[in-house]
């Protein structure tokens, strides 16, 4: 595995290498998952553009660090962007009316905000304790509360969302304190 400033630096200087790396590497795997995820190859390759067109420009923007793999920020980049397309177009679907769908530059601010939300509830969810980590990760991801029971070894449901309840206001509290919190929430 490479580090992320490999690619980062490769974005920023338009290396053809590095980006044609990136497409080999990650592609297939956002392809996969559009595929499933009600899309088509058309979907997955703008969702692709886009999430590069993100990055690319948040590196021009300010420097800004990858905690983890570039394969799995990417992933997670193009992951947001396809939920909120499929969003966007269930909202389109509902309202059963034509929306303008407003100006690119506007597009991709907003989607760059949401992926620097994201990351920052990422941050505040590791700096919670341990137990309540793994409960809440398991809460967002919409696990049952009797399955988070036997996973975690805790006596009724109701224990776990009792302690759900205590861990999400400990993370509310956590997000809060940061001062980033009040810039995130005000753009």
């Amino acid at each position: 595995m490479k580090d992320p400033n490999y690619f980062i630096t490769g974005l920023k200087t338009k290396n053809e290498k590095v980006i044609l790396e990136i497409y080999q590497k990650v592609f297939p795997n956002i392809k996969h998952f559009v595929l499933q995820n009600k899309g088509q190859q058309a979907d997955a390759e703008d969702v692709f553009q886009k999430a590069l067109l993100q990055i690319m420009t948040r590196v021009a923007v300010k420097s800004f660090e990858i905690n983890s793999s570039f394969e799995a920020y990417l992933f997670v980049a193009c992951k947001n962007l396809w939920r909120r397309e499929l969003n966007k177009r269930k909202r389109l679907v509902t309202n059963d009316t034509f929306k303008e769908q407003g100006s690119e530059a506007r597009e991709l601010a907003s989607s760059i905000l949401e992926q620097e939300r994201w990351e920052f509830f990422q941050e505040k969810l590791e700096e919670v304790s341990g137990n309540c980590k793994e409960i809440l990760k398991r809460f967002f991801n919409k696990m049952p509360y009797k399955k988070i029971a036997e996973e975690l070894d805790y006596n009724s449901e109701s224990v776990v969302r009792q302690r759900v309840f205590k861990c999400k206001n400990k993370l509310t509290e956590t997000i809060k304190k940061d001062v980033r919190f009040k810039e995130l929430k005000e753009l």
